[in-house]
């Protein structure tokens, strides 16, 4: 039912009442639930006939850490398609990283999902449906010490959000309009699609904007980031700069710490000077290591000196911490891991 337009839910049931629809759409969007029985203000036999299309996926597999505060889904399209959802949770906050493609054409080279490959675009609903999901499963089970509801979407899952740039948009309208999260909740990420920087910047919702950098010289970033090709880092901070300027929100510059590429007091030193050029804050997050790659993270005195430089050149700088490396809960690890595996449908999550 995700998949079909909210506003056109009336053509899903037949002669029912038109205030049926708006019940339904209540049900998939602002209260969502696991099955379609605990749809309890409509009809039995109308619930019945709609359980086998409530949900556009069903869980192939679920890791928890053993503090319960994050969870990590794998989720398969009846084409096959396989998508991860990471859902993590925090005081005073609970945080989902949604996936808007399967695998991903940028060929990072640190990103398990970029080893795939690209399959396919996903639809808006199969965005929207992984927030529906995350809050279903919280109204009964919530992360220990966190809201028990979704309250900040991540597009930073497997897939470039602005290489999908409509149905991403169109996730965005029903994330805000629809389930009635705050646009400030939500932050898009890229690894610099300067063109869907610039549409972004141009929607009525003030997202947060997430710039994947990780280098500061165009030789390094396009040996990690291939896409760097064709949008240079002078054209992706310029570009960083005008949504800054546009929507008044600060840009937030992604750097995965990579021993031996992107870990030097220097690096740090011209990382600082491109966030002061952005007015941008930087989130620096140790390398979480891929099955199919050599890259590992630095050691945490290399860390802690990176931090300390920006911080030293005026920069706000944040120390993200690894969250779920035993759940692999990195994007395409897990993806990784079943493709190499005997595969065992856990059967429709509805």
């Amino acid at each position: 039912m995700y998949l079909h337009p909210p506003e056109r839910l009336d053509e899903l049931l037949d002669d029912e009442p038109p205030y049926r629809a708006r019940q339904l759409r209540d049900w998939l969007y602002r209260t969502p639930v696991r099955t379609t029985d605990e749809m309890t203000n409509l009809p039995a036999p109308l619930r019945a006939r709609l359980a086998d299309r409530h949900w556009p996926f069903s869980v192939d597999t679920e890791l928890v850490t053993p503090e319960g505060d994050t969870r990590k889904w794998l989720l398969r399209a009846p084409d096959g398609a396989t998508i991860e959802t990471v859902l993590m949770g925090y005081r005073g906050r609970t945080t989902i990283c949604v996936s808007t493609q399967v695998g991903c054409a940028m060929g990072c080279t640190f990103c398990a999902t970029g080893q795939f490959g690209f399959e396919r675009h996903l639809a808006a609903g199969e965005i929207v449906a992984q927030v529906a999901w995350a809050n279903a499963v919280l109204g009964a089970d919530p992360l220990p010490g966190a809201p028990p509801r979704v309250t900040n979407v991540v597009f930073m899952g497997m897939g470039e959000p602005l290489a999908n740039y409509d149905e991403v948009r169109e996730a965005i309208r029903r994330l805000v309009e629809l389930v009635g999260m705050s646009a400030r909740s939500i932050t898009v990420s890229t690894v610099g699609i300067v063109p869907g920087i610039r549409q972004l910047a141009a929607e009525p919702w003030p997202v947060t904007l997430a710039i994947s950098l990780h280098a500061v010289d165009d030789e390094t970033r396009s040996e990690i980031v291939p896409i760097n090709r064709r949008y240079p880092i002078d054209d992706l901070v310029a570009a960083g700069r005008e949504y800054f300027d546009r929507t008044g929100r600060r840009v937030s510059l992604e750097w995965t710490l990579i021993a031996g590429t992107n870990d030097t007091p220097e690096t740090a030193r011209r990382l600082a000077g491109i966030a002061r050029r952005m007015r941008a804050h930087v989130n620096v997050i140790p390398l979480n290591p891929t099955p199919r790659s050599s890259s590992r993270p630095p050691d945490r005195a290399t860390i802690d000196r990176f931090v300390a430089v920006l911080r030293r050149a005026g920069v706000r700088a944040t120390l993200r911490a690894t969250r779920g490396r035993g759940i692999e809960a990195a994007c395409g690890q897990l993806r990784v891991r079943r493709s190499e595996e005997p595969l065992t449908l856990d059967g429709p999550v509805a």
